[in-house]
């Protein structure tokens, strides 16, 4: 049996039947544990994405215009910062993929900060969280060089010289590919180390010194938040940039 957290627990009691039933037919995968085939990580992922939307549909039913509360402040803080790192990355027609990028900032940070929590673990932790992500921004950025230049964009894969295309166009392809490989190794590799080092110290000296690398551990999982989102800005930018 797979150690669980107690969420975790309570979702394989639940829907472990149906899970594994989907798993078997409809993927045609063979879960390691039948009777526990939701993972921590899968668990985590649930639980943030739960709360997430509970959130926004807190912030959605109380927004004003006259009388903001607090959360929406907060809110419009993360909106305007956001849009501020697109606005001066990708120019004036940044808009349309402030919500992808702010979704993709909010996601990534509460996931890597709820391993903070006793009883909860950071699903960020685990290689296939952040490579999920890392599909996500990968497609999201070539379908919006797509949308934006049509079939024109595959230019961008042959390099300004078109005597050099038979080159640039391989280097242009693993360079692509090389980014899943760095946005999910980053980010993982980082979250990973930190929750190894604060439960090695929690476990070595449980009093006071664990202070200082909880403290370190959200600095960390904040700015790798920010560069995953910062990394994602500049993939678009390059995507919809115009030739001139």
């Amino acid at each position: 049996m797979p150690e669980q957290l107690w969420f975790t627990a309570i979702l394989n009691h639940l829907f472990a039947g149906p899970v594994t039933a989907f798993l078997r037919t409809v993927l045609h995968i063979e879960p390691k544990h039948p009777a526990y085939p939701i993972t921590n990580a899968f668990a985590m992922e649930l639980l943030v994405f739960g709360f997430l939307l509970a959130l926004f549909l807190l912030v959605r039913s109380r927004l004003s215009v006259d009388s903001p509360g607090g959360l929406q402040h907060a809110f419009e803080s993360v909106e305007g910062f956001v849009h501020d790192q697109a606005h001066e990355i990708i120019g004036h027609h940044s808009s349309p993929y402030i919500p992808f990028f702010a979704i993709v900032f909010l996601f990534i940070l509460t996931c890597n900060m709820i391993g903070l929590i006793p009883g909860f673990e950071s699903p960020t932790g685990v290689p296939y969280v952040p490579l999920g992500c890392a599909i996500c921004s990968f497609l999201y950025y070539h379908t919006q060089g797509f949308k934006h230049a049509g079939v024109g964009y595959l230019k961008h894969f042959l390099g300004p010289i078109p005597a050099l295309a038979p080159l640039m166009l391989p280097i242009e392809l693993i360079s692509h590919t090389a980014r899943l490989l760095s946005l999910t190794v980053r980010l993982w590799a980082n979250i990973f180390a930190g929750d190894l080092i604060t439960l090695v110290f929690f476990s070595m000296i449980p009093i006071g010194i664990p202070i200082i690398f909880l403290g370190l551990h959200i600095v960390v999982a904040v700015l790798q938040a920010y560069v995953f989102m910062l990394l994602s800005i500049i993939y678009v930018s390059g995507a919809v940039a115009e030739e001139h």
